[in-house]
């Protein structure tokens, strides 16, 4: 008799194909006795290093369409994008429901530990365009994430791929040349026959506009919590989290808008 699907033996469950107790090990609590919102602060953290892993999956995805020239399907995994970086700024509410008081129970244990060395969040920056080859130096990583991150300086990036794009569809692009280019992406946005371009560039702009939008919600809540004091890895934290607000994967998208 036929077994019905999901009956294989029970050779696989769920706990064991998502790793459930491997996974429910990994909030080790450092303060002695345990503060009550440590386990709180260190799930929110760890689930971002989730959603960066999938958001960097997605983004390499996009750029590999893109340069195949499947805009839908580079559209597509964008729009995932999208969705993962609203859930980012979601998260910001739950670590909001934190008061300063309960977070200066443990802080202490955590410097020199800071958010400003995570790799993936780099990673996310490098591959979306923003590249920044100091931080080969600057951040506290081991040889794999290094050379991660080297990788990342070195690849292409998003832009590359829709510069790329544009130029196999005769609108030049070329790299030395701020004049022609401004004058391609303009030709790009009002002309019909390139509506399906100008709704990638849409959404390679959604992408730079979300995550800026956690940038702010992220310096706010910093501000909610430790006010201006010094970060935990010895940066200046709020004040140096405002300094990052302009940053800009796309300023020739943004600069479009004052052309249109």
């Amino acid at each position: 008799m036929p077994r019905d699907f999901g009956e294989e033996g029970k050779r696989l469950s769920y706990g064991s194909y998502l790793k459930v107790p491997e996974l429910l090990r990994l909030q080790v609590l450092l303060s002695d006795p345990p503060a009550h919102d440590e386990l709180l602060f260190i799930t929110v953290h760890q689930a971002y290093e989730l959603w960066f892993k999938q958001a960097l999956f997605e983004l390499e995805s996009a750029r590999g369409w893109i340069d195949r020239g499947e805009i839908l399907a580079a559209r597509h995994v964008l729009k995932r994008v999208h969705a993962i970086e609203l859930v980012m700024i979601d998260h910001i509410e739950v670590l909001e429901t934190m008061s300063p008081q309960a977070f200066l129970e443990f802080r202490h244990n955590l410097a020199p530990a800071s958010g400003f060395q995570s790799v993936q969040f780099r990673e996310i920056e490098f591959l979306s365009g923003l590249k920044d080859e100091r931080y080969l130096e600057r951040l506290e990583m081991d040889a794999d994430e290094r050379d991660r991150l080297k990788r990342r300086l070195d690849e292409p990036t998003l832009w590359d791929a829709f510069c790329r794009l544009l130029e196999r569809r005769g609108l030049s692009m070329p790299p030395d040349d701020a004049v022609r280019r401004a004058e391609s992406l303009l030709t790009m946005a009002r002309h019909p026959r390139h509506l399906e371009l100008f709704a990638l560039s849409d959404d390679l702009l959604e992408h730079d506009e979300q995550f800026s939008r956690w940038r702010f919600h992220h310096v706010l809540m910093v501000e909610r919590q430790i006010g201006t004091k010094s970060g935990t890895g010895g940066s200046a934290g709020a004040p140096y989290l405002r300094t990052t607000l302009d940053k800009r994967f796309y300023p020739e998208l943004w600069d479009l808008r004052s052309h249109l």
